[in-house]
């Protein structure tokens, strides 16, 4: 297949391209620098230039593909407008994606997050649910993206096959540099501990970067319509355990943070909404649906790895 990719030089996008690639696929990837341009090329893929404001020249990239995998994400908006704004600018994106791909049954893979359904079901997380409605009550949560991945999956009715791989909270690898557990080991540098809120017991997913980038091939090459799929690897990982496994390879120790308003935002910071979650989810239907199985190291195995403290 002609595969157009938007981030292909980004975390989950440079582990695409390659694995696209290597199955017989022809990439060609969106650039808007140099830079971006002479990474994709060094990964094997063709490079067109042009920006995500361009609609019509991504309606145009799309309309010349087989299909397109979109991972790109307006990162340039996050310091003025927050995710209320990137959201709002790849809404538009989404629906310039339909209207070149309408009643050709190609493919349209996004991402996602897997936190869409949302953290309070008492149950894991499955492929089935719902990504839930935002509105103005969610502005400034990562809830506001989910319009995003309702109008992906919604293209299915237009003749798209159309498709969401909800990426799990911790997506690890080697070129793993500004994620979530470089930023908890700096947290842990810098504090002497490595902290965990209240009794550590709520549970985190995670996923190799490696993983979805073959979940993103299976789901580009025979993935039904209207779908969600679920990159994650570990389901149910105690927030407590990725702290010791951090803690363990610094030589600190891992410490509760009691679980009250000033005491997880001043060790957290930014993160004390999220990490006091609890993410438990299930992978079940995309192994089942796709055939796809996780074969990279568990998060856990990867920090044990030590490739994340080389720098320490």
């Amino acid at each position: 297949m002609r595969v157009f990719v938007t981030g292909g030089t980004g975390h989950s996008g440079s582990n695409i391209v390659p694995e696209l690639i290597s199955a017989g696929h022809e990439v060609t990837g969106l650039a808007r620098s140099d830079t971006a341009a002479a990474a994709l090329s060094a990964l094997g893929a063709k490079v067109r230039r042009g920006e995500l404001q361009d609609l019509d020249g991504l309606k145009e990239a799309a309309a010349d593909s087989d299909g397109v995998i979109h991972v790109a994400h307006r990162q340039d908006l996050l310091p003025s407008g927050g995710i209320d704004a990137v959201a709002a600018a790849e809404l538009p994106i989404m629906l310039a994606y339909g209207e070149a791909l309408a009643g050709t049954g190609k493919p349209l893979v996004a991402a996602g997050s897997i936190g869409s359904p949302g953290q309070h079901l008492g149950r894991p997380a499955t492929e089935e649910d719902p990504a839930l409605p935002g509105g103005d009550e969610h502005k400034g949560t990562l809830r506001v993206r989910n319009v995003v991945e309702t109008a992906v999956v919604g293209l299915a009715e237009r003749g798209v096959r159309s498709s969401v791989v909800r990426i799990a909270n911790i997506a690890h690898s080697t070129t793993d540099r500004s994620g979530f557990l470089p930023t908890l080991i700096a947290l842990a540098k810098e504090k002497g501990f490595a902290g965990y809120p209240g009794d550590g017991a709520n549970l985190w997913n995670a996923v190799h970067t490696r993983d979805v980038a073959s979940l993103f091939r299976l789901a580009l090459e025979k993935g039904p319509a209207g779908k969600n799929w679920h990159a994650v690897g570990d389901g149910a990982i105690p927030f407590r355990e990725i702290a010791e496994a951090i803690g363990s390879r610094l030589g600190l120790p891992a410490v509760s943070i009691p679980a009250d308003e000033l005491m997880v935002p001043g060790y957290f910071g930014f993160l004390a909404n999220i990490v006091t979650q609890n993410y438990p989810a299930s992978n079940l239907i995309t192994r089942r649906t796709l055939g796809w199985e996780p074969a990279q190291a568990s998060l856990l195995a990867d920090l044990d790895n030590g490739h994340y403290f080389s720098a320490s």
